[in-house]
């Protein structure tokens, strides 16, 4: 049975880039900024209270039972057992409908951030499928590519969903993300819906099986020429392409400024590089930023670093 050890915790979960060009729904990074916290502290009312949401323009559900972090947070409370009730407030610090994983970042981070306040009764994976459910609230679909990079940090590749089965990969030296964030929106739930009932040629399949076998080698290797050349989506990302403007364009421009490979972030319209070093990353997340404003006449956000190993984590 948990009881509170901690009054009152703080946590950070960070924005992540799921899919990495053929690893859809399997695969996810997690970045360093931006990110979602949480705070979490236990009261005398069984259940979970969502006393405040700030950040997110009033967009997002104040009801606990619809909000990603407050149902990830009650999944750990019914697991940890007791009869401790949890108060939270999420302070959202990234934008929605972005393609980093909003709502698995607010998940995570309530997830965390109940089992914290608890005194850590739940293994990380345990807190995973918690983050999930959250998901499941906020965008219908239970996936972990976005909720696991967050919840554990790095590179995570999801083997199977049922039983759920995660497998941590290496994170190479020299590996640098630049994330571009264009001031538009796309629906996750239109992204997927571009994909119900689509067949897919044999030999799309093939290529991409061959792109994610050889991904996850590159890894271990820490083949970063390898890894690069299989950022390259046959299936998921030609279809949602036309979603995302100038995406032909910043594409070019990522690679022109020395990439290893860029595509989609998760459902866009944010798009991710892989590169290299901290330099190539910089200039490639400019010559992305200056395509969006150029050919669709859109500002941009961008973030330059390596992937954050750490995942959510406790704030001072």
């Amino acid at each position: 049975m948990a009881v509170a050890t901690h009054p009152r915790v703080r946590v950070f979960a960070p924005a992540t880039v799921s899919n990495l060009g053929p690893g859809f729904d399997v695969l996810g990074l997690a970045l360093h900024r931006p990110g979602d916290i949480v705070e979490a502290e236990c009261t005398d009312r069984p259940g979970v209270d969502l006393a405040d949401v700030t950040g997110d323009g009033g967009l997002l559900p104040r009801d606990a039972a619809r909000n990603a972090a407050g149902v990830a947070a009650g999944e750990v409370l019914r697991l940890a057992g007791g009869t401790a009730g949890l108060r939270l407030r999420l302070l959202k610090g990234m934008p929605l409908e972005s393609g980093l994983g909003s709502s698995g970042a607010s998940a995570a981070a309530g997830a965390v951030a109940a089992n914290e306040v608890l005194g850590r009764p739940l293994e990380a994976d345990d807190l995973v499928r918690c983050a999930m459910a959250g998901e499941r609230a906020a965008c219908g679909s239970a996936h972990a590519d976005n909720v696991a990079p967050a919840v554990l940090g790095g590179i995570v590749l999801i083997r199977s969903y049922d039983p759920l089965d995660l497998v941590r990969l290496p994170v190479p030296d020299g590996l640098y993300i630049a994330v571009v964030h264009p001031h538009c929106e796309v629906s996750t739930s239109e992204a997927r819906a571009r994909l119900a009932g689509r067949a897919f040629a044999l030999q799309d399949i093939v290529a991409n099986a061959g792109n994610l076998g050889a991904l996850v080698a590159a890894l271990h290797q820490g083949n970063l020429a390898l890894l690069g050349r299989c950022i390259d989506d046959h299936l998921v990302e030609p279809v949602r392409a036309a979603m995302i403007p100038a995406y032909a364009d910043v594409r070019a421009a990522a690679r022109d400024a020395g990439a290893l490979g860029c595509g989609i972030s998760g459902s866009g319209p944010s798009m991710f590089a892989l590169c290299d070093s901290d330099e190539t990353a910089a200039r490639a997340a400019v010559a992305m930023r200056r395509a969006f404003k150029a050919r669709a006449a859109l500002g941009s956000d961008a973030w330059v670093a390596p992937v954050n190993r750490a995942g959510a984590h406790l704030l001072e």
